[in-house]
């Protein structure tokens, strides 16, 4: 199988398709989860402080024969970390427990939410000096952001001497997150889908079925295709075996202009829906 690549700014490459580990907690059930994901071709593994699972990645990967510098381990630092000296101790803390010497990616998980913070625009620029510390000092080897809109990304970029590689977003077909997408594309910078599949209600869009049928794909194959297609690289999460090998089996069809415009205007039908300005929650 042939996995497609997309590079940074930086020339770093990461995997266009990858798998999602929010809510996979339970040690056994990741050992299966990885061992299967591996076996089918995977190699970007999306983790975050905050899903509680990185030592449990860690064992699993363990006992596979992958070399470390065949996958691609993504982290994020949580919004307790945030700050210049912080998010490098919270990296480390991360690296340990993965057990490993380095990370091919790290995002800051969420910006400070102007709800509760007057000062985020500070915040969240003393947290990406703390980031571009961890990237000079070789400990990373790409840095991002998660879940920023395009106001975040303008005033972070004011301050910034290294620029984003990556914004990892919720977007799927009824979110196209066009604005953000747009701003990225234009600046240099990728976009990763979390939750491409949405909450799941997607799936039962008439007009995702209509081209399963006719592509004699899955509605959750042509939602991933869709992202494919848009220059996204997607992480969809399961613990399902057949869907993992599902997931990945989109890249032996295209879909033609008239059908991405179709799921373009899919309207919005459900999916995550946290507002990373309104959040009060966990911001």
């Amino acid at each position: 199988m042939i996995m497609y690549k997309i590079a940074f700014h930086n020339k770093v490459e990461i995997p266009q398709l990858g798998l999602g580990t929010w809510q996979i907690t339970d040690k056994p059930q990741m050992a299966d989860v990885i061992r299967a994901a591996l076996s089918l071709g995977y190699r970007l593994i999306d983790t975050a402080a905050a899903y509680c699972n990185e030592m449990a990645i860690a064992k699993a990967i363990g006992a596979n024969e992958v070399k470390r510098e065949e996958l691609f381990i993504s982290d994020k630092v949580w919004n307790t970390s945030r700050g210049f000296a912080d998010v490098q101790k919270a990296c480390r803390k991360s690296l340990k427990k993965l057990k490993v010497d380095y990370l091919d990616m790290y995002l800051i998980h969420w910006p400070a939410s102007m709800k509760l913070y007057p000062n985020w625009i500070e915040i969240n620029a003393d947290t990406w000096k703390g980031m571009e510390q961890l990237y000079r000092d070789g400990l990373v080897k790409s840095i991002g952001v998660c879940n920023f809109k395009v106001h975040h990304l303008q005033e972070l970029m004011k301050s910034a001497e290294i620029l984003p590689m990556i914004n990892q977003i919720e977007m799927h077909p009824g979110m196209n997150q066009t604005e953000v997408l747009n701003y990225c594309n234009a600046n240099g910078i990728k976009v990763e889908a979390s939750s491409p599949l949405g909450n799941g209600q997607i799936l039962k869009n008439e007009k995702l079925i209509e081209i399963s049928k006719k592509k004699g794909k899955s509605a959750a194959q042509i939602c991933l295709r869709w992202g494919i297609q848009k220059g996204v690289i997607v992480i969809p999460k399961t613990t399902n075996i057949e869907r993992l090998e599902e997931n990945i089996n989109i890249f032996d069809f295209v879909l033609d202009l008239n059908e991405m415009e179709m799921i373009d205007n899919i309207p919005y039908c459900g999916g995550i829906g946290i507002d990373s300005d309104e959040v009060v929650e966990f911001g």
